[in-house]
């Protein structure tokens, strides 16, 4: 998953996306609303986690303005505001969830999980093709019931594919999905995930439409 962080709390921010990372995320981590909503509509992101008291622009003026960008982005409110009339207040502008200030952090990270699964209308926990199993909620690769040792990236690019079996995905299209905002892209790096997993999954688990693509259950 793709998270565009939103929070000006510098030891914060560090430690979230530290965590998100760890699950496998590609966390794109700003400390300004407007930051937020430029990369709101020049990133491929899946949610947002939004801090409501940041130093240019208050929180829900944020969240107005990028529902405005892209409706059905999923967002989080982070906020030590805690009363029920913020919570309410919150929702109703269009926050998909609100966890409040201090939290644990795996509360946050099963929350994320079930506000992504939702919008990408997932009621199960895993995604599985043929002997290929993900467990999204333990963040696990099994293949044949046995566990395959995947690397963040490869998770991520291996969840995406997953997620959109039977559809061809762009190389431009993987690459959003696993490299931050300004994250050096080199020419080959989707192919090298590729082969990574191919070895560890089997040659023809993924396939490769040249000049096109690469997909899952084609």
């Amino acid at each position: 998953m793709r998270i565009i962080l939103v929070e000006d709390d510098h030891s914060l921010a560090t430690a979230l996306a530290k965590a998100l990372s760890t699950e496998g995320n590609t966390v794109d981590s700003v400390n300004t609303g407007e930051a937020a909503l430029f990369l709101v509509e020049n990133t491929d992101a899946d949610a947002v986690i939004l801090d409501l008291g940041l130093p240019d622009m208050d929180g829900l003026e944020v969240l107005a303005r990028l529902k405005r960008i892209k409706r059905h982005l999923p967002v989080m409110l982070l906020t030590a505001r805690d009363s029920l009339n913020d919570k309410v207040s919150g929702l109703d502008s269009g926050a998909d969830d609100y966890l409040t200030k201090p939290f644990d952090m795996p509360e946050l990270i099963a929350r994320l999980r079930v506000m992504q699964r939702h919008n990408n209308g997932q009621s199960q926990d895993t995604l599985t093709h043929g002997e290929v199993v993900i467990d999204v909620r333990a963040n696990t690769v099994l293949r044949d019931d046995q566990p395959v040792s995947v690397s963040s990236k490869e998770y991520t690019l291996l969840t995406t594919l997953m997620e959109n079996r039977g559809r061809l995905l762009s190389r431009e299209q993987l690459e959003a999905k696993i490299m931050g905002w300004g994250e050096e892209i080199t020419s080959n790096a989707i192919e090298v995930h590729i082969h990574n997993l191919r070895k560890k999954l089997g040659r023809d688990f993924i396939k490769t439409v040249r000049g096109i693509g690469y997909g899952v259950g084609l």
